[in-house]
């Protein structure tokens, strides 16, 4: 089985998420869409014809979704098969957020490193 296929999206917590993700724009060249992120769309290796996507988000300070980890960031990866997946991380005695989420844009599940850092994974819609 795959595991990690690719890299997902990065994600970091910022003071002032509106004016970094503008100091990114401006300085940098990121192009900023309609949600406030950056898209950047790939084509597969394996399969020319496959597009994917990598995004970059910013997120304020505060916000509760990388909890329980106390890092400023998290990275997401993107994965094949993400029930299958987990149930082989817990196996292996990986922590494994019960949580999945499914949307029209894909399933998303959540680890912990050993330093605590939160990661999503990522399965995109067929």
């Amino acid at each position: 089985m795959k595991r990690v296929t690719g890299l997902g999206g990065i994600f970091f917590k910022c003071r002032d998420p509106e004016a970094v993700k503008n100091w990114y724009s401006k300085h940098l060249g990121l192009p900023l869409d309609g949600d406030g992120c950056v898209t950047f769309q790939w084509r597969d290796a394996e399969d020319s014809k496959s597009v994917g996507r990598t995004v970059w988000a910013t997120f304020p300070a505060d916000t509760e979704y990388f909890n329980p980890s106390r890092a400023s960031f998290m990275i997401n990866y993107r994965v094949e098969n993400l029930k299958e997946l987990l149930a082989e991380l817990k196996k292996e005695g990986v922590e494994v957020d019960d949580k999945i989420e499914e949307y029209d844009y894909g399933k998303f599940g959540w680890i912990t490193d050993p330093e605590g850092n939160r990661i999503e994974l990522w399965e995109a819609p067929k």
